[in-house]
């Protein structure tokens, strides 16, 4: 099939890659040249686990780039996977992607296909009809259903492993309102549902919308509980996670998302919980659940710290935070939780220095005077403290680095590095 997408961005481009290594024709629009430039020549514009050899591979033949709409008339479907930013009080900002919307419509007014435009973005319950469909007859003076079909197909894409996610999926969601869009999600698919086999999921399209922020909700809401849990935990001495095992063997529970640490960050989880929140307000219901999971993970980085504060007084001392992604496999640091350990590390007066295996450019654009070392063991020689934010594979490797310490004093809020003599170790939650 002819497939376009508008917007390369994380989901974007994962989804153009993904779709071309399916077997379709795909066209990623985006108004950034010099992204264009990177994938027609094979390059991928964002790190992410396997994305590099999907775009090497099909860059500049069966995925292209360009910053033209027009190439949407072409299509038999059309992905809009722009961003839906959230202001303060957590409200998706809708502007870019109406306006997109409105342009995309303009494009499929010159269309000979009855294409089916699919919202891939994530969107509150109602946006989809209310305003995006609203735009898209605007810009090609056309109705639902006669010039386009509607459909939300939303992502369930986790930051380092998002190219297996697609290509493994738990589940594939299609809201719409007709059968032709369910039969050219089915046949866009079907590559994909040949070589898996996932559960399909057919429902509404406010329902598609909601799922999405359900899903994330309810896992954010599991990762604080279980920091809760483990919180309580520590204050009793009990080891948290031989209690997260046990827990986890209850199949009502699972074992996934039982690590406690230092908090959730990304993309997705504070920027979809923020959203669901202001939008359960608006429609007049208070989320004090989801509130309260807000705030647990909030409190995370400063109960790290406050351990810190324990062992030594690090104003003027050089304090080494390992990992500034939000999570491994990424070099994505929004609502990182390396940040409020940083901001906290500062405000004590301490000498802020990091490491990250790939998202050191990234935090440096956010602190840009802190220092930033080439490799964990530059780091941590001559350090007096470190805490770990990150659970990256190479910390736990960590050994005789620790002892070119000035004072061996780890505080881990991933559980990652192995407790031994030599080190005055403490967990966050343990």
């Amino acid at each position: 099939m002819q497939v376009t997408v508008i917007g390369s961005g994380y989901v974007g481009t994962t989804l153009a890659a993904c779709l071309a290594d399916l077997g379709h024709d795909v066209t990623n629009v985006d108004i950034d040249e010099e992204i264009v430039a990177a994938i027609e020549s094979g390059v991928a514009p964002i790190h992410e686990a396997g994305l590099d050899e999907l775009v090497a591979e099909h860059g500049g033949e069966r995925l292209r780039a360009t910053t033209d709409y027009d190439v949407a008339t072409r299509a038999n479907v059309v992905f809009i996977a722009l961003p839906t930013p959230t202001d303060a009080e957590g409200r998706i900002d809708t502007s870019i992607i109406t306006a997109g919307a409105e342009q995309l419509g303009a494009a499929l007014a010159e269309s000979e296909e009855r294409p089916l435009v699919v919202v891939k973005s994530t969107v509150v319950p109602g946006t989809t009809e209310n305003e995006l469909i609203p735009a898209l007859e605007r810009g090609s003076g056309s109705t639902v259903g006669e010039a386009f079909d509607v459909a939300v197909n939303p992502e369930f894409l986790r930051e380092g492993t998002a190219v297996s996610d697609f290509l493994h999926p738990d589940k594939v969601v299609f809201g719409a309102q007709h059968a032709r869009a369910y039969e050219t999600l089915n046949e866009l698919y079907a590559p994909l549902f040949e070589r898996t086999d996932t559960a399909v999921v057919r429902t509404g399209i406010r329902e598609a919308e909601m799922i999405k922020y359900a899903n994330n909700a309810f896992l954010a809401s599991k990762i604080s509980l279980i920091n809760e849990l483990g919180n309580i935990c520590k204050e009793f001495g009990v080891d948290a996670y031989e209690v997260a095992d046990a827990i986890g063997l209850d199949d009502r529970i699972g074992p996934q998302f039982l690590r406690s640490g230092v908090g959730w960050g990304g993309s997705c989880f504070p920027k979809d919980v923020a959203a669901l929140i202001a939008a359960a307000r608006d429609a007049g219901y208070d989320p004090e659940l989801l509130d309260a999971v807000v705030g647990v993970n909030d409190r995370q980085p400063e109960r790290l710290l406050s351990i810190l504060d324990d062992h030594v007084d690090v104003n003027g001392e050089r304090v080494a935070v390992l990992g500034l992604a939000f999570k491994s496999g990424t070099d994505d640091i929004r609502s990182s939780r390396a940040i409020p350990t940083i901001e906290g590390l500062l405000e004590r007066g301490a000498t802020v220095v990091g490491y990250d295996p790939v998202a050191t450019e990234n935090m440096r654009a956010e602190f840009p005077d802190i220092e930033y070392a080439s490799s964990a063991a530059d780091a941590l020689s001559g350090a007096t403290a470190a805490v770990v934010v990150t659970d990256w594979d190479e910390f736990a490797a960590l050994d005789e680095e620790f002892d070119a310490m000035a004072r061996p004093v780890v505080v881990d809020g991933r559980r990652i590095v192995e407790p031994r003599a030599g080190i005055e170790y403490e967990g966050l939650t343990w």
